[in-house]
Parts: structure tokens; sequence; C-alpha cells
């Protein structure tokens, strides 16, 4: 784990286009450490794209990332994960055939350290991978509570019990920075508030700084520490939540007034 000072995250000056179209133009913003950061706008604002730049799917025309101190004009996804960045997806990108406990344990295969032989053969050191992976993500279940659905296949679960489960396998191999896209959509309101008091408590608990997209305001004004608003790519505001509540670019680009009414 590094011990850098300084944010955890830094956008600089990144831009991104597909065919001539600018998704992200010129974005600045950091993270701090054990942050939760919420980047808020319509759809099309480009706050997918960043995300997909932050875990190495993208690649930026222009700027550069840096994380936990070191710059990064990419990474390949493996490699960001094996530094510590977790991603949790807008739609389950679960298997719906495995048990819970198998889903999670997944999480953890880019930490093998086994060949394809030892696996085959059940040898020593697969069995004991294979064991060490299996109380990880037992332990892991606890911190949300699944450890009762654990041999469930998953596929089976409600809506909101599987989005914990997706983002179970996404800290079960520690990161240290956690990025979800919009963990809240398709939820009933007491789902919403189930999945962000765990995000809260992740935060807290394992000091996790969490970047997260997500359209319902008023759980965004509860939930995060600091909110980026996008409009067409480009950083409308950036700053506390109640500084963004009462902001009247945002209220006029993206809020409306029934949102400030509601968020007041």
């Amino acid at each position: 784990m590094t011990t850098s000072a300084g944010p955890a995250l830094e956008v600089r000056n990144v831009s991104l286009s597909f065919k001539g179209v600018k998704a992200i133009s010129d974005l600045s913003f950091q993270v701090e450490r054990r942050e939760i950061c919420a980047l808020i706008g319509p759809n099309g604002a480009g706050k997918s794209s960043l995300l997909n730049i932050l875990n190495g799917v993208y690649i930026p025309d222009s700027g550069e990332i840096v994380f936990e101190g070191e710059h990064f004009r990419r990474m390949q996804p493996l490699e960001a994960a094996r530094r510590g960045i977790g991603r949790g997806f807008q739609n389950n990108a679960l298997f719906s055939g495995m048990s819970v406990l198998d889903n999670v344990i997944a999480g953890l295969s880019r930490k093998s350290r086994v060949t394809l032989v030892e696996e085959a053969f059940r040898l020593p050191r697969a069995l004991s991978q294979e064991k060490a992976f299996r109380a990880r993500a037992l332990d892991v279940l606890k911190l949300f509570d699944l450890e009762k659905h654990a041999e469930t296949v998953v596929g089976t679960l409600p809506y909101g019990v599987q989005k914990k489960v997706e983002i179970a396998r996404a800290i079960v191999a520690r990161p240290r920075l956690l990025l979800l896209d919009e963990p809240l959509a398709g939820m009933n309101a007491a789902e919403k508030q189930e999945i962000a008091a765990v995000i809260a408590r992740l935060n807290r608990e394992l000091d996790l700084t969490v970047v997260l997209i997500e359209h319902d305001i008023g759980i965004v004004l509860k939930l995060a520490h600091h909110v980026v608003v996008l409009d067409y790519g480009r950083k409308l505001a950036d700053g506390p939540p109640e500084t963004i509540r009462d902001n009247p670019d945002v209220i006029a680009a993206y809020l409306g007034a029934q949102h400030a009414e509601a968020a007041a």
C-alpha cells in the first residue's frame, strides 16, 4: 500500500472523443483519500466514460490520471485492479448461474498465484489458495449480511441483494479506490437507502475512497462528501454537496426547480 501524501485521485485536463464527438472536454478535479465523490449530470454528460478512463478501459485523447501520486496516461484494466482500483457496473455483471460465494470469489481471480496444472490436479498450493479465497469471500459476505445466501444461485435473488453481491465482489480484493456506476439504478426507495448505507459503511470502516455516479440527488446530498457536476463533458461545478445544491448554474442545467425544492 502506498504511503504517499496528497489526494487519492487527480484527473488532470482529460479529454476524450468518439469519432470527433467530445465525450469529455479538458476535465480536471481531485478526490481526497477516504472521500465519497459523486459524479452527477444528465445522461450523455460523460460520467461513465470517465470511469472507463479511470479503470483503463478507455484511453484519453489528452490529459492524465494521477492515482496515489503515480501519473498515468492509461492503465490496462488488469493493472488498475492490481494497483487497488475496484469497479462496479451499472448493470449487474454477475455470473447468474453461479452461487453468491463463487461470484465473490471470482473477484479474487487476479490474485491467483497457481498454475493451470496445479488447479487441474488439485495440488497442495491450489488447495491452499482455494481455502484462503473462500475464507476471504466469506468474511466479505458477512460485511454485507449475505452469508445466509452464500450457496444460493445469485440469479434467483432480488435485484437489491444482487447489487450487494456485485459490490462485495468489487471490494473482496481490498481495493483502495472503488468506482461505482449508478449503484442504486432500478431500486425502490428502501433498497436505495440500504445500498447507500452499505457504501457509507464501507467508506467509513475500510477507509475506502469511493467515486460513484448517481442520479438520485437526495441520496447524493446525504451520502457524498464531494460532488462533481458534468454537463456535455465539461465540469459545471465541483465542491461540497451544500455548495452544489445552492449553485444556480447546476439548478438551471441539471437539478431543476423541483429537485432544488426537494433538496432544500
